[in-house]
């Protein structure tokens, strides 16, 4: 079984992730943030290192893909998907005159080619969360690159993250508001979150 956690920077994806899958016995992907040659130069310089940062993404998502797919034997949990990238990322970036037409155009074409020979997840994990909670859990963990993030680009990208679950029609997708949750430090927010996962996967 193949579950993915989609939500805006900050939302707590990564967090959530690695509590399901210490719980469940998961095995775990997660996104490539760490050591990305490309990040935090694209949150100095978003026009000049949008194409390169989203084709990073796209490669590395990908690869987790074939990963997953060549994987029968174990439940995988997933930070982020390859949709994501597709339609919520380079879509923004395009939409918001950061990403070239010929850029945005390549990117197309490329992700075209990728999403053909995948499979879906069965089952999306979508983390709601406004502003003042993105902005509180990416001060909290204070990754320097992020500093600069402006709620603007947030709140772009959380319209997007709307329409992407309006109308996703891959599977299954959960929507779990979190502003008010606090599950790495409440255990009653989590089990509440576990409760739900049992209920939609094992009907109980």
């Amino acid at each position: 079984m193949h579950i993915a956690i989609i939500g805006n920077i900050g939302a707590g994806k990564t967090t959530l992730t690695q509590m399901l899958g210490e719980y469940y016995k998961w095995d775990v992907m997660y996104e490539a943030v760490e050591g990305n040659p490309y990040l935090a130069d694209f949150y100095q310089d978003m026009d000049r290192w949008a194409f390169n940062l989203q084709i990073f993404f796209l490669n590395s998502r990908f690869a987790q893909v074939q990963q997953i797919r060549a994987t029968t034997y174990a439940t995988i949990i997933q930070d982020r998907t390859i949709y994501e990238d597709a339609y919520i990322f380079a879509r923004n970036l395009y939409e918001s005159g950061v990403m070239t037409e010929r850029d945005y155009q390549t990117y197309q074409l490329l992700f075209k080619s990728i999403i053909n020979t995948v499979s879906q997840p069965d089952l999306l994990i979508y983390l709601k969360a406004d502003i003042p909670k993105l902005v509180s859990q990416i001060k909290k963990r204070g990754r320097k690159f992020e500093e600069d993030i402006s709620t603007e680009y947030l709140s772009n990208l959380n319209h997007y993250y709307e329409d992407f679950a309006k109308h996703y029609d891959h599977g299954k997708i959960i929507e779990i508001d979190v502003n008010q949750m606090d599950f790495a430090a409440n255990p009653e927010d989590f089990n509440a979150i576990v409760a739900l996962l049992n209920k939609e996967l094992f009907y109980i």
